[in-house]
């Protein structure tokens, strides 16, 4: 979908900031640069309050649409009120939610009025692109998604949008009223749509067709067979993504009031933090990044890695099976004549899930094989992947539900961390009380976290706030609740003679586009 409120994936949310564009743009170091805007606001400038209860906003000059027709404080404010009415059910709405109210000051000046002091206000208008109010104005509300297709792409990006085939091929042409002089670089772009991530790849790498393969999800040993193809080279951009290993610290087997995975009935030995400690020393991160997950990822200790100002250094990682069976050996589970151990008359027997994908699955293999020697057992679920993150949750399968020891995905946090670190907040346990809607999926409970994050909710300054998050994490680390693996690269491949790339993991890959070139002609 070419459509900045709408987009359902990464793949839409890339390619609309070909046509559209936000105020601000994220950085590849987690701040942010202008585009839209004609500066950021600053408490210096006076333009945003030292309480955090408004901002500023001066846009751009002299930048017009596609069809020539001005960007104005009109435009901005409309996708405010675009995003936020429940009629249209975009799915940028959480990134306006804070606003109370946005004030004209004049063509060129917006002042948000925030519902409360907010840490981070930059959470509108830096994301995806804007809309012209000009032409979305009349299907805004219970229209706008009827209108999607019918309403060709008009942004003030570089590029102008010549054809769309839904899920087959885009062609673009050169803006040439673009509001950064000297660019775009090229003439045209098409682009197609669809396939595989080997064939596009190989469309780069091999045959040369393409310049570009945006997100290419392959083994690391199909990666540098294609890549010898010669002509075109591989582009690892580290995202905010982390993959984890999680410890349901409920029973999955025990129903209680209807209920499965409920914080009335203790999961048996997941509880213990020995048991969870030796868990976490039978990850054998080096082959897994060795052998499966290669340039998508790497190693990391811990579950907030981004942005670097965010990251613990507090943190280390260990691979040690003889350590993992002095733990639990001490801890007084014994194994049994056919090598698993028990305490208590409880087995140490573990149900190890995940979304159905085949490095996942050889990933699940390399636990449960040191899980073994050191007396665990262990069976591993392959579910797919449509079931397992379905938002349905009379679906017992998905990860929210939870009826298994441990599971196995990947998470991405945004540029302030506040609500990706909420998925371990006590409040946010999800049951069916609350129609399995909360983010602690592990229903873990820490009074030390929830005061921590709540300190953080409403912390001014930066340091301190980055501190908090910081405790947070070495807190999850600590607990060993959460078992972080790989912190995750997005891989693209380019043409070797394709320059001006930028490498950022905030914004779309396509953000920059105006900035691409072709090195030696």
């Amino acid at each position: 979908l070419l459509h900045p409120h709408f987009g359902r994936g990464l793949r839409d949310f890339a390619v609309q900031r070909i046509f559209y564009e936000p105020l601000a743009a994220p950085a590849a170091d987690g701040t942010f640069v202008p585009v839209l805007a004609e500066e950021l606001p600053s408490l210096k400038a006076r333009t945003l309050a030292k309480d955090g209860s408004w901002v500023i906003w001066r846009l751009k000059r002299g930048v017009v649409w596609h069809d020539g027709a001005p960007f104005t404080a009109d435009d901005a404010i409309f996708n405010w009120e675009f995003a936020l009415d429940p009629a249209t059910a975009a799915g940028t709405k959480a990134a306006y939610d804070e606003i109370d109210r946005i004030d004209r000051i004049d063509q060129y000046t917006i002042k948000l009025y925030f519902k409360k002091p907010q840490p981070f206000w930059a959470g509108a208008f830096t994301g995806g692109g804007l809309l012209p109010r000009h032409i979305f104005q009349s299907v805004k509300g219970a229209g706008a998604r009827e209108a999607i297709g019918m309403l060709a792409a008009v942004g003030t990006g570089p590029y102008k949008l010549v054809e769309f085939r839904p899920g087959d091929f885009i062609r673009a042409e050169i803006n040439p009223k673009y509001h950064v002089a000297n660019r775009p670089y090229f003439d045209r772009l098409d682009i197609k749509c669809g396939g595989d991530s080997v064939g596009a790849a190989r469309a780069v790498m091999q045959t040369g067709e393409y310049d570009f393969a945006h997100y290419v999800l392959i083994e690391e040993e199909v990666l540098r067979r294609i890549e010898q193809g010669g002509k075109g080279r591989v582009l690892a951009v580290p995202s905010s993504g982390v993959s984890f290993i999680q410890c349901n610290q409920t029973d999955p087997y025990r129903e209680v009031d209807g209920e499965r995975s409920s914080v009335k009935a203790p999961h048996p030995f997941l509880t213990d933090q020995t048991v969870r400690g030796a868990l976490s020393l039978l990850v054998d991160r080096v082959s897994i990044q060795d052998h499966l997950v290669g340039r998508t990822g790497q190693i990391t200790a811990n579950f907030l890695n981004s942005p670097d100002r965010f990251r613990s250094r507090n943190t280390t990682w260990e691979f040690s099976v003889e350590k993992a069976n002095d733990l639990l050996e001490q801890a007084g589970y014994v194994r049994a004549a056919d090598g698993v151990r028990a305490k208590g008359g409880r087995r140490l027997r573990l149900l190890f899930q995940a979304a159905a994908n085949s490095t996942v699955q050889k990933i699940q293999a390399v636990v449960k094989q040191a899980a073994a020697r050191a007396g665990i057992e262990m069976e591993v679920k392959a579910i797919p992947a449509s079931v397992f993150f379905s938002a349905d949750v009379t679906n017992v399968d998905t990860n929210v539900r939870f009826h298994a020891d441990l599971q196995t995905y990947t998470v991405f946090t945004g540029l302030d961390p506040q609500l990706f670190m909420a998925q371990f907040a006590s409040w946010e346990i999800p049951a069916k009380e609350n129609g399995w809607t909360g983010r602690n999926i592990s229903r873990w409970r820490n009074a030390e976290f929830d005061t921590l994050w709540r300190k953080a909710d409403v912390e001014m300054d930066p340091v301190q706030r980055a501190a908090l998050f910081i405790k947070m994490n070495d807190l999850v680390i600590q607990s060993a609740v959460a078992i972080p693996v790989t912190w995750r690269n997005v891989v693209h491949a380019a043409a070797n003679n394709l320059k001006g790339i930028d490498l950022n993991s905030w914004d779309s890959i396509f953000g920059r586009i105006a900035y691409w070139h072709r090195q030696g002609g």
